[in-house]
């Protein structure tokens, strides 16, 4: 487990929850094709796919305690604007890069409680979030 500066910036944090989730995404058998792509007026977490999807991945890191209850959970702040950045990225990625997969956006949310002199991550991850959940099978 990596460690986690409790006097880490924003970025310092993302940047962490973004390596707990690439590890979370190879656990499950994802095969990690890129991070932090980034266009003019979008950026993607991490690019991944399995058998069926090319996943656009959007990772939402949060610290327990009081930021979750100042901003609420991570997942939430995916908000229409930070969507619509995120379509835009997804459609220059697909330009750039053509894939005969179905394209899918995932989001996943880290939570992070500081636990003795550890760090514990919860993991909560939302395929398809903006889909519809009926096409997954």
């Amino acid at each position: 487990m990596s460690e986690i500066s409790n006097k880490g910036s924003n970025r310092s944090l993302g940047r962490a929850g973004e390596s707990i989730a690439c590890d979370y995404l190879v656990s499950k058998g994802y095969l990690i094709l890129r991070r932090n792509y980034t266009v003019r007026g979008g950026e993607i977490d991490i690019i991944a796919t399995d058998e069926k999807y090319i996943i656009f991945v959007e990772v939402k890191t949060r610290r327990a305690g009081y930021s979750v209850k100042k901003y609420g959970r991570g997942a939430l702040s995916v908000n229409s604007s930070k969507k619509e950045h995120l379509l835009f990225a997804v459609k220059s990625y697909l330009r750039e890069f053509p894939s005969d997969k179905k394209p899918r956006i995932d989001v996943i949310e880290i939570t992070l409680e500081d636990i003795n002199d550890l760090v514990a991550a919860k993991i909560s991850h939302y395929p398809n979030a903006f889909g519809d959940r009926r096409s997954e099978s």
